[in-house]
């Protein structure tokens, strides 16, 4: 037996027990005549005390070798300690030890093992493997584990069976690029790594199964950003004989229950907005509604003006900041060269100070009088003390660059406080977008998602406007899950696949089996898939995935631990028939 307790279990109810502790050197400490060793394993630390008067001398010489990170097993009694450590579980006892068995030794870490380290991200993620062993990342990992257990209860409870399905299976042209992997048996040809077990959890509610889910990884061969990753995790999850209503009551449930378990926090509201709502007062479909500063659209007060700026631009819209009334002019002038950024886009921006006595000070009063700017701060629902800051052009352009500049204010002005959650629904989305480049219709979400029936008649005329069964949970500005009502006959199917410009051939080579499942008697049926990567980091106060799961990829979409992606050798690819021309 390597050990009897853990390194964080013990306390001064063991005092006088014998006991065996394995673990990790997490720093000695030698004054000659006594050696403290700090003990750490994946629960705790445990100090060790080696005293030459009380230990036997070959034991105590033993343990002056001990390097950190050293893999050790000792032997010995629980005694109290002299100078207590509030700070830990075990700080109100120490091991004095009888016995020191070195499992094995091990060199310099690259970086302190410990909560504040001296690694950059890049050494860290090399050594993933001693990254994980510090606490941030270590309970970021329990965190997961915790939260993924509590997901796996709830469905449970609620008769959802977890279903696992395939991960080689068929590429589609729909979505995201897919990772193929040729076929050793079936020269030149290739499977697919799923984006989403989407087909064939609809083919387990033809199968019967009622309700699915599934905690289950998830490919796309995607640029990526800090909260995106090639490989991800989904909370799956599919029902049958139902309407969007009961999808949405239970995943509120789902995500109630998450936030009381893990978080102890209740809540009892989740606003349901439309899309166009979304894009119209914040400029995104994944609103943060921790906080204010609604759009306000000024098209009315502030065109004919004499301002040519305005006067030309398709949408003039603004928000409140509230207290930026006091911003000087350099605070100001940053703010400016802040939308200006290549990643914003803006060409300027116009701004107003309500001042406390009910005037305002604008950077247009050349154009604008008292009239016209409290028409702008009624518009914005601003306040004495407040700033308005307006941008100009675009529509759709404008409001994505002002949602930019309000979450970029709400980070500075600690708005977006992380142990405050505020979850809501976006509902009604678009059924299709258009392609501007090819002129071609895309489905918003996949090509399964059913339209409203009210709107079905206009897929012939304006498909466009065609709103589908279709919805978000949105949480503190992240999208954290969606999903859809599906479509679940085949002439719906088909009559689908024509508006996104598949052939008949097309359509029956790509998803032929899925259509003749429907001919067997499909239910209707609907889903929703939580991002477990981002719900999990979001839960834990953080914006990014990248600590919340085992062994990330970096920005690059490398593993710089095992050096992959990475060549195979010759005979590998001739075994599958690719041939690589030399560069």
């Amino acid at each position: 037996m390597y050990r009897s307790h853990n390194c964080g279990e013990l306390n001064a109810s063991n005092i006088n027990t014998e006991v065996t502790l394995a673990g990790w050197v997490q720093k000695s400490r030698d004054k000659g005549f006594m050696n403290w060793v700090d003990l750490r394993d994946r629960y705790g630390i445990t100090q060790l005390i080696f005293d030459e008067s009380r230990t036997d001398k070959t034991v105590f010489e033993l343990a002056k070798t001990l390097g950190r990170e050293f893999v050790i097993q000792v032997k010995g009694t629980v005694i109290e300690r002299e100078a207590k450590n509030k700070n830990i579980p075990t700080g109100e006892i120490e091991i004095l030890v009888s016995e020191l068995n070195i499992l094995n030794t091990a060199l310099t870490p690259p970086f302190t093992i410990e909560d504040e380290t001296d690694g950059g991200e890049d050494i860290r993620m090399k050594y993933r493997y001693l990254d994980i062993r510090r606490n941030p990342v270590k309970n970021s990992l329990l965190f997961r584990h915790k939260v993924a257990m509590e997901v796996r209860k709830y469905l449970s409870d609620l008769d959802f069976c977890e279903v696992e399905t395939p991960y080689l299976i068929k590429s589609t042209p729909e979505g995201a690029r897919d990772f193929v992997v040729p076929s050793r048996m079936n020269e030149g040809q290739f499977y697919a790594l799923p984006q989403s077990p989407q087909t064939f959890k609809q083919l387990l509610m033809v199968g019967g199964m009622d309700k699915y889910f599934q905690i289950v990884k998830c490919f796309r061969d995607e640029d990526l950003r800090a909260d995106r990753q090639p490989e991800f995790t989904q909370i799956d999850c599919e029902m049958a004989f139902v309407e969007q209503e009961d999808i949405l009551n239970v995943f509120e449930g789902l995500t109630r229950h998450l936030l009381k378990e893990i978080k102890g926090i209740e809540v009892d509201k989740f606003p349901r907005i439309t899309y166009d709502y979304a894009m119209k007062t914040y400029g995104n479909d994944k609103p943060d509604i921790r906080f204010g500063m609604k759009f306000g659209e000024l098209n009315e007060f502030a065109q004919h003006k004499e301002f040519p700026v305005f006067n030309s631009a398709e949408l003039v819209v603004g928000i409140a900041v509230p207290g930026a009334g006091n911003y000087t002019r350099k605070e100001i002038d940053g703010l400016i060269d802040w939308v200006k950024r290549p990643q914003v886009g803006a060409s300027g921006m116009v701004y107003v100070k309500c001042n406390e006595d009910g005037t305002y000070k604008s950077s247009v009063d050349k154009f604008y009088d008292q009239d016209d700017l409290t028409n702008w701060a009624k518009a914005t629902e601003a306040n004495p003390g407040d700033m308005i800051f307006v941008l100009s052009g675009p529509a759709n352009k404008t409001r994505a660059q002002l949602s930019a500049l309000r979450m970029e204010l709400a980070t500075r002005l600690g708005l977006r406080n992380p142990e405050e959650f505020a979850p809501l629904w976006v509902v009604d989305f678009p059924l299709l977008e258009l392609d501007e480049e090819s002129g071609r219709y895309h489905a918003m979400h996949h090509p399964f998602t059913s339209p409203k029936p009210e709107d079905m008649a206009l897929l012939e005329t304006e498909p466009g406007k065609v709103r589908a069964n279709a919805y978000d949970m949105v949480l503190n500005g992240n999208e954290i899950g969606g999903g859809s009502i599906r479509i679940h006959d085949k002439a719906t199917q088909q009559l689908m696949f024509k508006y996104l410009g598949f052939t008949e051939e097309e359509a029956k080579a790509q998803f032929g089996f899925l259509m003749d499942a429907f001919q067997f008697g499909a239910p209707p049926h609907g889903g929703l898939a939580f991002g477990l990567d981002r719900l999990v980091a979001i839960l834990g106060g953080q914006e990014t995935i990248r600590d919340f799961i085992a062994f990330p990829k970096n920005n690059s979409g490398r593993d710089v631990m095992i050096d992959a992606p990475a060549a195979i050798d010759d005979a590998q690819l001739k075994e599958l028939h690719i041939k690589i021309d030399a560069v």
